[in-house]
């Protein structure tokens, strides 16, 4: 017996999504099971919005669904049991267990050990029966004493710490969830906090929390119908709590906006104290697909007193930020280059700094340039034997920019000039080096609002973001390259 998901949903006419989701939470390890379990018929758990959509639509709890529908509304599918099949991507996810109840709904998928077409009895799933228990039990958590949305507001927050002990693994182990509340606070009132070992001291002054992402890109480029283009993001965060106490408690959530890229392969600073454990399951070695789960991602830690990093991850964009080819033929002592830029619609177009280096090794001093740039400048360092193509910190409103020219070089010096025991003959490539503020190409944001301190005095909180290019190379198509296979981090 174990569950999917979970949800909690406040109901609200008259917006324009009719709810809003409050609390969700996915086990990928159950998840797996299912895919096993259920074969061909097995339908994945959406997105939270999807889910909001089509259970709404299926109570008849949307402001504009006044028609009759024959799937829902007929007589042969009057509902007794609050066991709903709902219809998302292509499929039905059934069976869905969900109800309402003081303009809150609860639902929750249980998992099925079977397949299932035909659907089985009701009575041969023992995972609904726990559903009802488990919804249940985090209703009587939500509404006891509660008074006002404050109090409502700070038992949503609570819950992800309370499964984690009342549901691991969407197992449920208790459904009274002021049990797991009462061993929490029970476990801090009976064991006083002491000065651990690693802490060298304590911190004095202003409360100050600052979060930091940083997004590298890596790409490689060929413009070449036999080799594939590879390009990956590489983040980290980066954390700085000037708090008093000895052990003050921060909880960080990172999210992700409905179009952003799920981040994988998250490794966290020994000082997080507990995980979801979807983002322990997070994997670029598995392929993606509709389940992967795209947060919040949630890390409750002590902090150091000194900057650190509170977790690395990777995510696979589905396109790099910018996208070009080179071109370069040699002709005697000259070569001929051809560059193409275009900055994908997506992403901000607005950069600190941003360009274009193009070396030339193995060959002579640069003694004359004649080129044609539609955008930007070109710089010519002739003893190094590069040229460097300042874009600054805007494209173009087409987005699209272009260089081409003749190189010509004169006499090698074996002493001075660039030596390089790949880029050999025509094989030679072109490096972008840029830097974008307050974005990240993943999506990925720390809401200052969602970062939770369990600390003396009211502390200030800043949030900042950029992105940044790394290993962005674009080859000559004109030549052989170096080719990279699969993830470029190996």
């Amino acid at each position: 017996m174990a569950q999917r998901a979970v949800w909690l949903i406040s109901h609200e006419p008259g917006t324009p999504l009719c709810g809003t989701v409050r609390f969700s939470r996915r086990y990928p390890t159950v998840e797996k099971r299912a895919r096993v379990f259920n074969g061909t018929s097995y339908v994945p758990i959406p997105e939270d919005g999807p889910f909001l959509k089509a259970l709404l639509f299926e109570l008849r709890l949307l402001d504009d669904d006044k028609d009759f529908v024959e799937s829902r509304d007929s007589c042969s599918h009057i509902n007794k049991t609050s066991v709903y099949g709902l219809l998302v991507g292509g499929g039905e996810l059934w069976p869905v267990v969900a109800f309402l109840k003081n303009n809150m709904m609860y639902a929750c998928v249980p998992l099925v050990e079977q397949t299932l077409s035909p659907r089985p009895p009701l009575i041969s799933i023992s995972g609904i029966s726990q559903s009802f228990e488990l919804l249940f039990g985090i209703q009587d958590f939500l509404h006891l004493g509660q008074k006002n949305d404050t109090e409502l507001n700070t038992k949503l927050n609570q819950l992800p710490d309370l499964l984690l002990q009342a549901c691991p693994f969407g197992t449920l182990l208790d459904a009274n969830l002021q049990n797991s509340l009462d061993s929490i606070n029970f476990a801090s009132v009976t064991h006083p906090q002491k000065q651990p070992a690693w802490k060298v001291g304590t911190y004095k002054g202003k409360p100050q929390v600052s979060i930091s992402i940083t997004e590298k890109v890596k790409s490689m480029q060929y413009d070449k119908q036999d080799i594939a283009d590879t390009w990956q993001v590489v983040g980290a965060v980066t954390c700085k709590c000037d708090l008093e106490g000895i052990m003050p408690n921060v909880t960080i959530s990172l999210s992700l906006p409905t179009n952003g890229s799920p981040l994988q392969d998250i490794l966290v600073h020994p000082c997080v104290t507990s995980l979801d454990s979807a983002i322990l399951t997070s994997s670029s070695v598995d392929a993606m697909d509709d389940s992967a789960f795209s947060g919040p991602y949630k890390f409750p830690f002590t902090p150091p007193l000194e900057s650190f990093n509170l977790c690395y991850y990777t995510s696979q964009v589905p396109v790099p930020p910018i996208l070009g080819f080179y071109q370069m033929k040699e002709e005697e002592i000259q070569v001929k280059i051809t560059v193409n830029l275009k900055l994908h619609e997506s992403v901000k177009n607005n950069f600190e700094f941003c360009e274009a280096r193009i070396p030339f090794y193995n060959r002579g001093p640069i003694t004359h340039v004649e080129y044609k740039v539609s955008f930007g400048q070109l710089e010519v360092f002739r003893e190094k034997s590069v040229l460097i193509w300042i874009i600054g910190q805007k494209f173009p409103k087409s987005m699209e920019i272009s260089l081409s020219g003749t190189v010509t070089f004169g006499a090698k010096s074996h002493e001075k000039q660039p030596f390089d025991e790949i880029c050999i003959g025509g094989t030679a490539y072109l490096k972008l080096h840029f830097k974008i503020l307050d974005y990240t190409l993943t999506g990925c944001y720390a809401d200052q609002h969602s970062v939770q301190v369990f600390a003396s005095g009211k502390p200030k909180i800043s949030t900042h973001r950029k992105l940044i290019s790394s290993d962005y190379y674009i080859w000559n198509s004109k030549a052989p390259a170096p080719i990279t296979y699969g993830s470029l981090l190996l």
